[in-house]
């Protein structure tokens, strides 16, 4: 993979940002097929090249020095189609500070049914 275990980010640490209004330095990427996270965009499924387009067009406004979470969900982490494509276009576009949502199961199990903050 094209991440380092540093770039990955664990629900918990999110979910207790959000909640803590701790997110000034920080955007929310969905990149999979439903934004669920609270205050994320919805750039839709990476594997899709024109949602590749509208996350690029959403990052031109976005300084290069800000924290960058994608997230999907759609399966388990390992196996997802869209953080690949995803990531590798946040970090040819210069984000240093890159991150990925470890999310191992699903986003229902290890977001929604936890209770962290949700749109």
């Amino acid at each position: 993979d094209t991440w380092s275990s540093k770039q990955l980010m664990t629900t918990k640490v999110l979910a207790d940002r959000i909640s803590q209004n701790k997110m000034q330095n920080t955007v929310v990427i969905n990149i999979g097929p439903d934004a669920v996270i609270k205050n994320s965009f919805n750039a839709g499924a990476a594997n899709d090249l024109k949602n590749i387009d509208k996350l690029k067009t959403y990052l031109n406004n976005i300084p290069k020095d800000k924290e960058v979470v994608l997230y999907c969900g759609c399966c388990p982490f390992n196996k997802c189609p869209n953080i690949r494509p995803a990531f590798k276009v946040v970090t040819d576009l210069g984000y240093k500070k890159a991150k990925l949502l470890n999310i191992p199961s699903n986003i229902k199990v290890d977001w929604i049914d936890k209770s962290y903050p949700i749109n």
